[in-house]
């Protein structure tokens, strides 16, 4: 049996998902398991359907980033899905298609999970430098917390004799951050 998983991060990439689930369709997988979270959140979805396969089970991704974010995860995957005498297959790692039933697909899968987990450490690397750069040359002012942001909600609220608890309440911010919003 063919088990589809279909992943992205947020709910606002509705247009990819639809296109990762037809593609799933189009590929003939009998079974879809679909969500949309964070790669590093709890994916209940792919454990269903992982727990799901059976000897000679394939499952099927129409990307590898959208199945494991690290060689290790990669490995932790690899191994459940081998434990049940299984497979994986990768609609598109570049231009082919990788199938882990063989020992090609195999070499060929562990070869992209360690370049793709070198590009992603090597733009971490970047961002790091740019940041550096940034705060030596006083251009860098850091993330805005998020409290902070509804600076501008908080001051109106006030201005029209909301009480300091129900805003609190109302914009899910502490006390601290009540305060410190006032001071913006």
């Amino acid at each position: 049996m063919l088990i589809g998983y279909a992943r992205t991060s947020t709910v606002d990439q509705q247009a990819g998902f639809e296109v990762k689930l037809l593609e799933l369709n189009a590929y003939g997988c009998e079974r879809m398991y679909q969500e949309q979270v964070s790669a590093v959140a709890t994916r209940t979805q792919l454990e269903a359907a992982i727990d799901m396969l059976r000897d000679g089970d394939k499952l099927v991704v129409t990307k590898l980033d959208r199945l494991a974010r690290s060689v290790a995860h990669m490995g932790d995957i690899l191994q459940q899905i081998e434990a049940k005498d299984a497979g994986l297959v990768i609609l598109s790692l570049g231009s082919e298609r990788v199938d882990t039933s063989t020992a090609t697909g195999k070499l060929i899968l562990n070869m992209m999970v360690s370049v793709v987990q070198f590009e992603r450490e090597m733009m971490k690397e970047r961002q790091v430098e740019g940041v550096r750069r940034a705060k030596a040359e006083g251009r860098y002012k850091g993330r805005v917390p998020k409290a902070m942001q509804q600076a501008d909600k908080v001051k109106a609220l006030v201005a029209i004799g909301v009480d300091r608890v129900k805003i609190q309440e109302q914009l899910g911010i502490s006390k601290a951050s009540y305060y410190r919003c006032l001071k913006v």
